[in-house]
C-alpha cells in the first residue's frame, strides 16, 4: 500500500496499532472527544475474504492481512507464527474465537484496576449478545455481536455427547463463568461474515483519522516524556502515545525505542532511555498440538463456521482445551495447507491452558527492521510435558466414545501415518517424542510488556497502563496481561481496549 501523502502531524493521540485493541481504544477515544491518529502499518482497509466466517483465507503466509514471524517453540522446533496485520489484526483473520477470560484469570493478574469486577462492565459494554444479552453478565447494545451456533449439527451433538460420556458437564454459556465444560462456540460471527474489531468499531467517528501502510520505527521521547512517533512518512507529535501494535509489535516499538533492559540495548548500540528490565521477558500463550483423525464417508460439513463447540476439561489435573475443527486445515486455509494429505482430514485441536513455559522476544540489531528472536520455551517443565500427554490421550478417548467412533474411520479414525498409535499413546516417551514433533502454538501471545505494582521490577507498565519512567505512553494489547487467560485472547484483545479507554 502506498502512504499516504497526507499524513497528520499532530493529534491529542496517537494509537500505533489498528488491531484487536487498538480499534476498540482509538473508536472510544475519539468518541469521548480526543483527537484521535490511528496508524496502522499494513493495509488501511479491509481484504474481501476477511469477511468470510467460513475460512481463515486471510490468515495464509503470504497474505497483506497477516505477517510471519519466525518463532522458536521448543528448544528443536522452529515454526513460522502467523499473527494478524492490518485494520481488524487478527480479529479480521482467526477463527471467530470469542470467550472471555474467566473470574480466575482477571482476579489472578492481581492488578486491581484489572479484576473481574473492574473488567466486567468492559466485557459487557463491548458485545451484543445474541442470546443472553442484557442478563448481569452480558450487553446487548455494544458493537461486536456474539452469536452461538443452531442446535442439530449432528458432528457437533456427537461431539457434546462424548464430552457428556466422559463426564464433563454441559456449559451453555461459555462467557458466563460458570463451572467448565463443552458447550457452544460463542463466536464474532453473524451469517457466516466474520465482525472484526475494524468492522465493528472503525464507523467514521469524528476526531478519528485512520492511516493503512504507515510503519511507526519508534517513539520520540524528549525529557524523559513522549511527545510522539518517527514513521516511514515522518514524523507525528501528540499529547499522549499509545502502543496497539501487538504481543509482538508493542515490545519491539518499546526496545527499538531505548525503552527496555539497559544491558542488552547498550550491547547494540541503541541509547537507553529508560532501564525496564521487563520488556520482552516473561512471555506466555498456549502450546497446542492438532489430534488428527479421518472420518468416515459421506461426514456431513458444517452449516456456518468450522468450530462449533469447545471443551473445557482438567484430565489428570491439567486443565485444557480441546477445540473439534469440523473442516479440514486444508479447506480453512486454502491453498497453504491444501495437501492430498489434508484431504478429508479433521483435527480436534489440544491446548495446554496453564503451561509454566516462559518466553522471550529480543532484538537481533539496532538495525530498523532487522529480525526479532521470539522463543516460547515450551515443553521444558515435566509439568507441560504431562499436561500434554494428558490432553493428546483425553482428545484419544474423545474419539473412542460411542458418539464419535459411529463418525470416525477405523482405529478411531487416527490417519495411519500420522504416528499417533495406540502403542505411542500408552507410553509416556514416544507419547513426548510425537507432542515435540508436532507442537505449535495457539497464537495467543501475552505478556511482552506487563502490568503490575510498583513493588514489581518486571512490571512494565502500572495498572492505568502507563509505562514507567516515560511520562505520556501507554500500551494497550495483550502484552499488558501478566499471564495467557486459560481461554483464546480475541474477546479479552477488545475488552482491553475498552478498558484502556476508561483508564
Amino acid at each position: 500500500m502506498t502512504v499516504p501523502e497526507a499524513l497528520p502531524r499532530e493529534a491529542d493521540v496517537v494509537v500505533v496499532g489498528a488491531g484487536t485493541s487498538g480499534c476498540a481504544l482509538a473508536a472510544r477515544l475519539a468518541e469521548a472527544g480526543r483527537s484521535v491518529l490511528l496508524l496502522e502499518a499494513g493495509p488501511g482497509e479491509l481484504l474481501p475474504e476477511s469477511r468470510d466466517a467460513t475460512t481463515m483465507r486471510a490468515a495464509v503466509p503470504g497474505s497483506p492481512a497477516a505477517v510471519e514471524v519466525p518463532a522458536e517453540l521448543t528448544a528443536t522446533v522452529t515454526r513460522t507464527v502467523v499473527r494478524g496485520r492490518g485494520v481488524g489484526g487478527s480479529s479480521a483473520v482467526n477463527g471467530c474465537y470469542f470467550i472471555r477470560a474467566t473470574p480466575a484469570d482477571c482476579d489472578g493478574w492481581r492488578v486491581p484496576e484489572w479484576s473481574w469486577a473492574a473488567v466486567l462492565p468492559a466485557y459487557r459494554r463491548l458485545e451484543a449478545d445474541r442470546e443472553f444479552g442484557g442478563s448481569p453478565l452480558h450487553g446487548s447494545g455494544g458493537p461486536v455481536p456474539v452469536t452461538r451456533p443452531a442446535p442439530g449439527y449432528e458432528p457437533a451433538g456427537a461431539f457434546a455427547a462424548a464430552a457428556a460420556a466422559l463426564g464433563v458437564p454441559a456449559e451453555p454459556d461459555k462467557n458466563g463463568a460458570a463451572v467448565p465444560g463443552c458447550g457452544p462456540l460463542p463466536a464474532n460471527a453473524v451469517d457466516g461474515v466474520r465482525v472484526s474489531a475494524a468492522t465493528a468499531y472503525l464507523r467514521g467517528q469524528a476526531g478519528l483519522t485512520v492511516r493503512g501502510g504507515v510503519r511507526v520505527s519508534r517513539v520520540l521521547v524528549e525529557d524523559g516524556r513522549a511527545v510522539g512517533v518517527a514513521t516511514d512518512a515522518g514524523e507525528v507529535r501528540a499529547a499522549e502515545v499509545v502502543l496497539s501494535a501487538g504481543a509482538v509489535g508493542s515490545p519491539e516499538l518499546l526496545l527499538r525505542s531505548g525503552i527496555g533492559p539497559a544491558d542488552p540495548l547498550r550491547a547494540l548500540g541503541l541509547p537507553v532511555v529508560a532501564d525496564l528490565p521487563g520488556v520482552g521477558q516473561g512471555l506466555s500463550d498456549h502450546p497446542m498440538v492438532s489430534v488428527p483423525w479421518r472420518p468416515v464417508p459421506g461426514f456431513p460439513a458444517p452449516p456456518g463456521l468450522a468450530l462449533e463447540q469447545v471443551l473445557h476439561a482438567a484430565p489428570d489435573g491439567a486443565p485444557v482445551e480441546v477445540l473439534p475443527w469440523f473442516r479440514s486445515f486444508g479447506a480453512l486455509l486454502p491453498p497453504w495447507r491444501s495437501t492430498p494429505e489434508d484431504d478429508g482430514v479433521l483435527a480436534l485441536g489440544v491446548s495446554l491452558l496453564q503451561a509454566d513455559s516462559r518466553g522471550r522476544l529480543s532484538l537481533t540489531s539496532a538495525e530498523a527492521g532487522s529480525p526479532l528472536r521470539l522463543s516460547y520455551g515450551y515443553l521444558a517443565s515435566a509439568a507441560d510435558r504431562a499436561g500434554m500427554r494428558a490432553g493428546v490421550r483425553f482428545a484419544a478417548e474423545l474419539l473412542r466414545t460411542p458418539p464419535l467412533a459411529a463418525l470416525a474411520g477405523p482405529g478411531g479414525g487416527l490417519p495411519p501415518g500420522d504416528g499417533l498409535t495406540t502403542t505411542v499413546l500408552a507410553d509416556d516417551a514416544a507419547l513426548d517424542g510425537w507432542i515435540g514433533r508436532h507442537v505449535g502454538t495457539a497464537v495467543h501471545l501475552c505478556g511482552g510488556a506487563r502490568m503490575g505494582p510498583d513493588a514489581d521490577p518486571g512490571a512494565v507498565v502500572d495498572g492505568r497502563l502507563r509505562v514507567r519512567g516515560v511520562a505520556g505512553l501507554r500500551i494497550a494489547d495483550t502484552s499488558v496481561l501478566p499471564r495467557v487467560p486459560s481461554r483464546g485472547t480475541a474477546a479479552t484483545a477488545v475488552m482491553v481496549g475498552e478498558r484502556a479507554a476508561e483508564l
